[in-house]
C-alpha cells in the first residue's frame, strides 16, 4: 500500500506542480497584474495541494509524528503570508508572493526530508524574516528620502565584509561568515540588497565618465574584498550586477565589452592563484577520473539528476544524502530525484517567471532610482539560480552559492525574503506612478476635448453672426 501511494502521489504531484507553472506564465497575459484574481486563487490551491501530498507521504513512509507538526505549521504560516500581505498591502504583486510561497513550501518538504533540525531551524527563519519583511515595503513607499542614501549604502556594504574577512571562518577554502553568541551571519548574503541600492542611487544621478569611475571604484571594493575572502562566488555575482545595471543605466557597449575582457581576465587570475578554483575545475572538466575525490560531489548530484527521470523516484526512495552538502549547495539535485526532472523543469519555469516579473516591475518604473533597483535585484536573483543550477549539473564548475529561497541557510533566506519584498514596495512605487500618469493624460483629454467643444461653440456663433449682418443688411 505505501508503495502504491508513493507511486501515484509522485505523478500528481508532477502534475498540480505543472499546472501551477501554467498559471505562472499565464499571468504574463494580462496587460495588468490586477486581473488576473482567479489565476491567483488557482495558484493558492496548488501551492497546498503540494504541500498536504508531499508531507503526507513523508510522515506515512518515516512514521514520524514531525512531520505532521511541521507540516501544520507551515500550512499556517502560508496563509498568513499569502492572506495578510494582500490584506495590508492590496496592491502588491501576488504573482511574486505566490511564487514566494511555493518555492519556500518547496525547499520546506526537501530540507524536512533531508534534516528536521535543520527545517526546524529554516522555519523559524522564514517566520522571523516575515515579520521584519511587512515593514520593507512601507519603507519603500513612504521613505522618499532612500534614493539619496548613496553612500551609507556603501559603508554598511563594505564594513561587515571587511569583518569577515578578519574574523571570519573558513569553509571549503572561503571565508564565508563568522558567528556571535552562536548565531552564524554570512554578511555577503547581506550586502546584496546594500549593493544593489548603492548601484541604483548612485547611476541615477547620471552616467558621466565621473560618475561612472566613481561606482566602479567603490563595486570594486566590494568584489576586491570578497576575492580576498576568496568568496569567489558572490564576487562574481556582485560584478556581473554592477555591470549589467550600469549597461541599463547608460545604454553603452563599451562598457559591457570591457567588463567582459575583466572578467575573463580575473578568471585565469583566480585560476592560478586559488587552490580550491582549481580544484573546481578540475572536478567539472573530468569528473568521472577524480570520483572518489574531487569529482565526488558533482558526480553524486549527477547520479541524483539521472536516477530520478522525469517523474522521480519519490519521497523517501532516493538517496540524496549521498550528496555533500545537500541541504545548501545540491538541493536542486535531491528535488530532482525524488520529485523528478519534470518537477525540476516547473521549478525552474517558476524562478523564470519570477524574474520576468521583476524586469516587467523595472519597466514600469518612472523614477530612475526604483527602475535600476528593480533590475539589479532581478539580476543578482536570476544570476545566483544560473551559478547554482548550473553548477548542480556541470554546465559550469561549483561555486558554492545557494539556491535562493529553497536551500538551507539563514542568511540567504532573509536576504532573498528581503530582496521580493523590496520589490514588492518597488511595484506599489510603480502602480502609483502609473496611476498618477494615466489620471493625468485623461485629464489632458478631457481639457482638450472641452477646449475642442468650446472652440466649435465659438465658430458657430461666429457663423450665425455672419448669417444674421447677411440678413440684416439684405
Amino acid at each position: 500500500m505505501q508503495q502504491f501511494l508513493v507511486e501515484v502521489s509522485k505523478y500528481i504531484l508532477a502534475l498540480c506542480m505543472a499546472f501551477y507553472t501554467l498559471d505562472s506564465l499565464l499571468v504574463f497575459a494580462n496587460r495588468n497584474e490586477q486581473e488576473g484574481g482567479f489565476l491567483y486563487v488557482r495558484q493558492a490551491f496548488w501551492i497546498f495541494v503540494i504541500q498536504l501530498g508531499s508531507f503526507y507521504n513523508l510522515a506515512v513512509l518515516s512514521r514520524d509524528w514531525m512531520y505532521v507538526y511541521m507540516y501544520l505549521a507551515m500550512q499556517v504560516l502560508l496563509v498568513l503570508i499569502l492572506c495578510v500581505t494582500s490584506i495590508v498591502y492590496q496592491k502588491i504583486n501576488r504573482l511574486l508572493l505566490n511564487n514566494m510561497c511555493m518555492l519556500l513550501g518547496i525547499g520546506m518538504i526537501m530540507i524536512a526530508r533531508l534534516n528536521m533540525d535543520k527545517a526546524v531551524k529554516q522555519f523559524k527563519i522564514i517566520a522571523i524574516s516575515y515579520v521584519i519583511c511587512m515593514l520593507v515595503p512601507i519603507i519603500i513607499t513612504k521613505c522618499k528620502f532612500i534614493s539619496k542614501l548613496t553612500w551609507g549604502y556603501a559603508l554598511i556594504g563594505l564594513i561587515p565584509l571587511s569583518m569577515v574577512l578578519v574574523l571570519g571562518e573558513t569553509t571549503l577554502g572561503s571565508k564565508l561568515s563568522f558567528t556571535i553568541q552562536g548565531i552564524t551571519f554570512q554578511p555577503s548574503e547581506m550586502v546584496k540588497v546594500m549593493f544593489v541600492l548603492f548601484l541604483a542611487a548612485s547611476l541615477s544621478k547620471g552616467t558621466t565618465i565621473g560618475r561612472v569611475l566613481l561606482t566602479g571604484a567603490v563595486a570594486a571594493a566590494h568584489v576586491g574584498v570578497l576575492v580576498l575572502s576568496r568568496d569567489l562566488g558572490s564576487a562574481l555575482i556582485f560584478f556581473v550586477a554592477f555591470l549589467l545595471v550600469l549597461f541599463v543605466a547608460s545604454g553603452s557597449y563599451l562598457y559591457l565589452i570591457i567588463g567582459l575582457v575583466a572578467a575573463s581576465g580575473a578568471s585565469v587570475f583566480a585560476y592560478h592563484m586559488f587552490t580550491h578554483v582549481k580544484i573546481r575545475i578540475l572536478a567539472w572538466t573530468n569528473p568521472w577520473t577524480y570520483i572518489d575525490n574531487q569529482g565526488y560531489q558533482i558526480t553524486q548530484s549527477l547520479f541524483a539528476i539521472g536516477s530520478g527521470s522525469w517523474f522521480g523516484m519519490g519521497l523517501y526512495q532516493g538517496v540524496p544524502d549521498d550528496i555533500p552538502y545537500v541541504e545548501e549547495d545540491f538541493i536542486f539535485s535531491s528535488i530532482c530525484e525524488e520529485f523528478g526532472t519534470l518537477f525540476g523543469m516547473c521549478l525552474l519555469l517558476v524562478i523564470l517567471s519570477c524574474f520576468l516579473m521583476m524586469i516587467k516591475i523595472a519597466l514600469k518604473c518612472k523614477t530612475p532610482f526604483y527602475r535600476y533597483a528593480a533590475f539589479g535585484f532581478g539580476i543578482v536573483y536570476i544570476f545566483q539560480i544560473f551559478l547554482t543550477v548550473g553548477g548542480g549539473i556541470r554546465f559550469i564548475p561549483i561555486t558554492g552559492v545557494t539556491l535562493p529561497l529553497v536551500s538551507y541557510g539563514g542568511s540567504s533566506m532573509v536576504t532573498t525574503m528581503i530582496m521580493f519584498f523590496v520589490l514588492q514596495g518597488i511595484y506599489m512605487v510603480a502602480v502609483k506612478e502609473g496611476d498618477k500618469f494615466h489620471a493625468g493624460k485623461e485629464n489632458f483629454k478631457h481639457r482638450k476635448n472641452r477646449t475642442e467643444k468650446t472652440n466649435e461653440s465659438l465658430e458657430e456663433r461666429e457663423d450665425f453672426d455672419e448669417k444674421q449682418d447677411e440678413f440684416i443688411s439684405e
